[in-house]
């Protein structure tokens, strides 16, 4: 009477393979078949052998993803034979009572994935028989009770997203039959009890999400049956590695954004069945143990956001498919199998050497230096975002084709396939966008999700039917863009499965929101801060660029659950991105054609001499040079510059290059290259060129051939504190022979003679910190460049100027001894190396700063030293 009685309360029709003429425990009630049998769904199983075989008592009830709606009948707990109850995937609502402790001969009880709410009663303790609890994805409160220590033999704990909080009580030290814990997503707090370790027959533990502080305890060294461990998200005090030693059957091992510090074990190749490694967003240093990429079963690795340094190993294992790296200090060279074909690789913020051979690699690995790939001469360079300045806006249709909204505005596509450690930028190279994170449990990832649904709060229903989703950290930048106050529009909508009344309503997603890596939202929950599925709530931030360009990051913290309505359903998802200037732009909103992006140089050609002749106009008086005649027959072997008007009027400046000149065919094709690659307003124009057997001709945008001194205040009487270099003011941002004059005469202690003859007193201690200052900010290396602020109070003589021990890549990398002409046999050559330093050092977790770098974030080093 009972079971009829609770099955009328949840509307549950007459089952048919039991309960057969009336008599409940026949059919399937009492046949060989168990009651997990996915045909049995409602069933009951039934023991017929009390009183002689004269009795029967139900011991086993399943309601499993019935969608069942209402609380629980108060019958239930008068079955009090009842050994195994399956209500998971329901939708029952309200309390437990402390009735359920009748159930004393429990020994499996799952009311995992329903909308139970209050206090855990503690009468739980009475159910001593219990090997498996599961009370995870529900609305509970308060505190766990700590009656369960009673459970001795208890095996299986699920709690994770059960709305639990607090500390795990003392009494849980005598659950020593646990082998598998499941308590992420919770508001667990203080430290993770050292008693854990004696929980000795664990195979499976996973504390991510909640609000425990660290370090984690050493006593866990002891747990080396562990093949799952999964901990995050831990505050205050650092941890080191040091407790996993002996831990040598762990198949999935994720330590994230725990402020773990030390380095990676040097006998981690001994690990070999390890199959997903992530240890991403903390502090460890040190060198990537080459065994570590041996490893025979690893397939997906996570290192980003530490501070990792060394070469990449040399040899990686066929099973590793993909490999986070990104935001770290790795260097060197990139071996062969970074280009191995369907390899997941992010790469993005390290300090790699590029060489010649590399060059076939680009294609694969070009996001990982933050800049755009382009090719010239055979090579592939880096041009820097800044130059650019092409932008005061862009808009993104995360997840989906490019759609014009109501206002006009054209969200372009983001619809390319992503995976578990990708980066991409768009064709136009507006923007980019990088993904880390594998969803756990999934069989078939995705990385965005559809709904033909229509949405409602927004015009514009269509932007919201496709959206971007990650399982770890999802970043998007606006590339190029002109500085200022920019108004940051974000647009979401979850998506759902089925109605509300369902299991499948009850999954939470939540992220945290950064933007230019400032905390913006923390635990943010699309569906609570809309009300509903299907309704679009937008976020409106005001931020600032200062480095041309802005980054977006949602971050998974451990949050959410992590199953619901499928495994891997969590993290941040996001559906639209605009992001438009509170001001008038100065420049257009044209991206850079594809034909410029194709002959770029590398930036330490464009950002060392655009400093060069931005100091030497700023310290130099120039001289007036005479004009010099149209050429003729017999300049031949000279070299100058002259003016001219083109026949539509522009009147240009023309350099002649002669077979005479140092500058030969690899200055002359540098020149070329640079000065077309970079389209700037601070940067003089190059027309074209002319070439006539040995003679060579550049035809520049006519500039007026004075000091800036004179153009800023006009005639200066007093010539005493100027010196220049050899050169015009036209050729000053372009002419390489200059700077490599200026070298060589340093190099012999011959610097004075870089002084204007003219000049009859000077300082020549004032001439050597200049030119000293100059021959610095011509590195090719950001690191090796002073910054501004140093470079005036060098000038100033505040403080004493660096020595300039070596010379810049440009001149050392690119030979320039041609003294053939621009067609003969010799070719542009290469030496050993270029290095891009592109990454700065992660570092730790104050709760205002996004994980990757509270101090500075992406492009912010390298674009700050390059102002």
């Amino acid at each position: 009477r009972s079971l009829n009685s609770i099955f009328q309360q949840w509307r549950i029709p007459e089952p048919t393979g039991w309960n057969v003429s009336g008599e409940l425990c026949s059919g399937t009630a009492i046949d060989a078949t168990t009651i997990d049998d996915p045909s049995i769904n409602p069933g009951i199983k039934c023991d017929c052998s009390f009183g002689n075989n004269s009795t029967c008592h139900i011991t086993a009830l399943k309601v499993y993803a019935m969608d069942i709606t209402g609380a629980i009948p108060e019958e239930l707990w008068n079955l009090t034979y009842l050994t195994n109850i399956n209500l998971a995937q329901n939708y029952l609502t309200g309390t437990l009572p402390a009735s359920i402790g009748n159930l004393i001969r429990m020994q499996y009880l799952s009311l995992g994935i329903n909308a139970l709410s209050g206090e855990l009663p503690g009468e739980l303790g009475n159910l001593t028989d219990l090997r498996s609890l599961s009370f995870s994805t529900n609305n509970f409160s308060g505190s766990l009770p700590h009656e369960l220590g009673n459970l001795r033999k208890l095996e299986q704990l699920y709690f994770d997203s059960s709305g639990v909080s607090g500390g795990i009580p003392s009494t849980f030290a005598s659950l020593q039959s646990l082998t598998t814990v499941w308590a992420s997503d919770n508001e667990l707090t203080g430290s993770i009890p050292a008693f854990i370790g004696n929980w000795s027959k664990l195979t499976t533990l996973r504390f991510q999400g909640n609000s425990f502080e660290g370090p984690i305890p050493q006593t866990l060294s002891n747990l080396t049956s562990l093949t799952d461990l999964r901990i995050s998200d831990l505050s205050n005090r650092s941890s080191s590695l040091e407790f996993l030693s002996d831990m040598k059957l762990l198949n999935v091992l994720i330590l994230r954004n725990l402020n773990l510090s030390g380095s990676i074990p040097t006998n981690i190749g001994e690990y070999q069945s390890l199959s997903q490694l992530d240890l991403s967003f903390n502090n460890l240093t040190g060198q990537i143990p080459d065994s570590l990429f041996n490893l025979s079963s690893l397939a997906y690795l996570s290192l980003g956001n530490n501070k990792l340094n060394g070469t990449l190993p040399a040899e990686k294992s066929a099973s590793l498919v993909s490999i986070d790296l990104s935001y770290n200090e790795l260097s060197g060279t990139f071996p062969s199998w970074v280009g191995t074909q369907n390899l997941q690789l992010n790469l993005v913020a390290n300090n790699f050497t590029v060489q010649g051979s590399d060059s076939r690699h680009r294609a694969e690995i070009e996001w990982e230096f933050r800049f755009y790939i382009v090719s010239n001469l055979e090579q592939y360079v880096l041009t820097p975002l800044w130059l650019w300045s092409t932008d005061s806006r862009f808009a993104i249709k995360c997840g989906g084709p490019q759609i014009t909204s109501s206002n006009q505005i054209v969200y372009e596509r983001d619809n390319e396939t992503l995976g578990p450690a990708t980066y991409l930028v768009n064709t136009a190279q507006r923007w980019a966008v990088s993904n880390v994170g594998l969803p756990s449990g999934s069989n078939n990832p995705e990385y965005k999700v559809f709904s033909s649904s229509q949405f409602t709060n927004t015009l514009d229903s269509e932007l919201f039917q496709t959206a971007r989703t990650s399982a770890g950290s999802l970043r998007y930048y606006g590339l190029g863009l002109d500085n200022g106050n920019y108004t940051v529009l974000l647009q979401f909508a979850e998506m759902p499965t089925q109605n509300s009344n369902s299991w499948r309503s009850l999954g939470r997603r939540v992220f945290d929101i950064y933007i230019q890596g400032n905390l913006m939202l923390k635990d943010f929950n699309i569906r609570r801060e809309a009300g509903a599925f299907l309704r679009a709530v937008t976020k409106e931030y005001n931020v600032q660029v200062t480095e041309n360009y802005l980054e977006i990051h949602l971050f998974w913290a451990g949050k959410g659950t992590c199953c619901v309505p499928a495994q891997g359903t969590y993290g941040p998802l996001i559906s639209a991105i605009s992001a438009t200037s509170d001001f008038n732009s100065t420049v257009s909103n044209n991206p850079p054609t594809k034909k410029k992006n194709r002959t770029g140089l590398i930036v330490g050609i464009v950002v060392a001499v655009a400093v060069l002749g931005f100091l030497s106009m700023f310290v130099v008086y120039y001289y007036t040079q005479k004009r010099k005649r149209p050429p003729t027959y017999e300049d031949e072997g000279k070299e100058g510059k002259l003016d001219g008007t083109l026949d539509d009027g522009r009147v240009v400046a023309v350099k002649q290059l002669s077979v005479a000149s140092h500058q030969g065919k690899s200055q002359f094709v540098a020149e070329i290259a640079t000065i077309s690659a970079v389209q700037h307003r601070n940067l003089v124009k190059l027309y074209g060129c002319c070439i006539e057997g040995d003679k060579r001709l550049l035809v520049y945008e006519y500039l007026e051939n004075k000091s800036l001194d004179q153009a800023l205040f006009g005639t200066v009487q007093d010539h005493s504190n100027f010196m220049h270099l050899k050169s015009s003011f036209m050729g000053v941002l372009t002419d390489h022979g200059s700077a490599a004059a200026a070298w060589n005469l340093h190099e012999n202690n011959h610097e004075i003679e870089l002084v204007d003859a003219t000049l009859s007193e000077f300082s020549e201690q004032e001439v050597k910190r200049v030119i000293g200052v100059a021959l610095l900010c011509t590195q090719t290396s950001p690191a090796l460049r002073p910054s501004m602020s140093r470079v005036v109070a060098m000038l100033s003589g505040d403080i004493e100027v660096t020595t300039v021990t070596t010379r810049p890549g440009y001149l050392t990398d690119w030979k320039f001894n041609d003294t053939t002409s621009f067609m003969g046999s010799e070719t542009i050559t290469r030496s050993d190396n270029s290095h891009y330093i592109l990454s700065t050092s992660t570092s730790t977790a104050d709760p205002n700063y996004s994980p990757v770098d509270p101090s500075k974030h992406i492009l912010q080093e390298i674009v700050a030293e390059g102002k």
